[in-house]
């Protein structure tokens, strides 16, 4: 651990992609503590997207932790992505909160384009991914068919919304993991959302329901994130090592671009 907080409290990791999480312990008190987060929790608990901040503490090297009230829940299942209109509620919530845009410009939040995005699965990638034919497939094709959106446009957007960051807690659900946060077209969270867990035959449906009419350019635009996400996840998988994942997701990736 390279952090001390006061004697009382006592902090156990929790197992994950960071390892900068923990669960605090304070006599009967019990806290979620993450080091060096986005500043925007404050703004995002207020809001009630993610779960109540109780304190932010400073180290002595200058680091910066954050405590979230601890809460008993569970976290969403794939298939209830789809079955609990809670989700849209937040995602719009997010994507039209006039006091969050206002504090991730405030702490410099960065835009993040289509074209950067592709430029981060290009990063470092794996021979093996490059040398995938389908997957390549796939990615020529994002190459070839960059999304216009206006930046004037852009919104504050999760960028991580995959089932495991849904908290629900009785029967209310948070977003978690705010790590990704950023200004960026709504679609990358829409993209990612049905193309890991709605069926192409539903996205008119479930835009109507978010509030976008679903028209030739908007599926368009959201099929570009969608396939985006999923070869972001691919790539993740990979480099973990995760390669049954990967395989899962890769057939994810061909049920969705077959539909194209």
């Amino acid at each position: 651990m390279e952090f001390q907080l006061d004697s009382d409290w006592r902090l156990q990791p929790i197992k994950g992609d960071t390892g900068k999480t923990y669960i605090g312990y304070k006599a009967d008190e019990r806290v979620f503590i993450k080091q060096n987060t986005t500043p925007m929790l404050a703004a995002l608990s207020q809001e009630g997207i993610a779960p109540k901040l109780v304190w932010i503490k400073r180290t002595g090297n200058g680091d910066t932790l954050t405590a979230q009230e601890w809460l008993d829940g569970r976290l969403l299942e794939a298939d209830e992505i789809t079955q609990r209109n809670d989700v849209i509620d937040v995602l719009y919530h997010l994507h039209h909160s006039e006091s969050l845009k206002t504090m991730l410009k405030k702490i410099g939040g960065q835009q993040v384009s289509p074209e950067q995005l592709l430029a981060s699965y290009e990063a470092d990638l794996p021979n093996e991914l490059k040398e995938n034919e389908f997957v390549e497939k796939v990615h020529g094709y994002l190459t070839t068919h960059l999304p216009k959106y206006p930046k004037k446009k852009y919104t504050v957007v999760h960028g991580d919304v995959n089932h495991r960051n849904w908290l629900v807690c009785r029967n209310y659900l948070y977003l978690v993991d705010w790590d990704s946060v950023m200004f960026a077209d709504p679609a990358l969270d829409i993209g990612t959302i049905l193309g890991n867990y709605v069926p192409l035959s539903s996205w008119g449906t479930w835009l109507l329901r978010y509030g976008i009419q679903p028209t030739d350019a908007n599926i368009e635009r959201v099929y570009w994130y969608a396939l985006m996400s999923i070869l972001l996840e691919i790539s993740r998988f990979y480099m973990r090592g995760e390669i049954h994942h990967m395989n899962r997701t890769i057939l994810q990736l061909k049920r969705i671009f077959a539909g194209s």
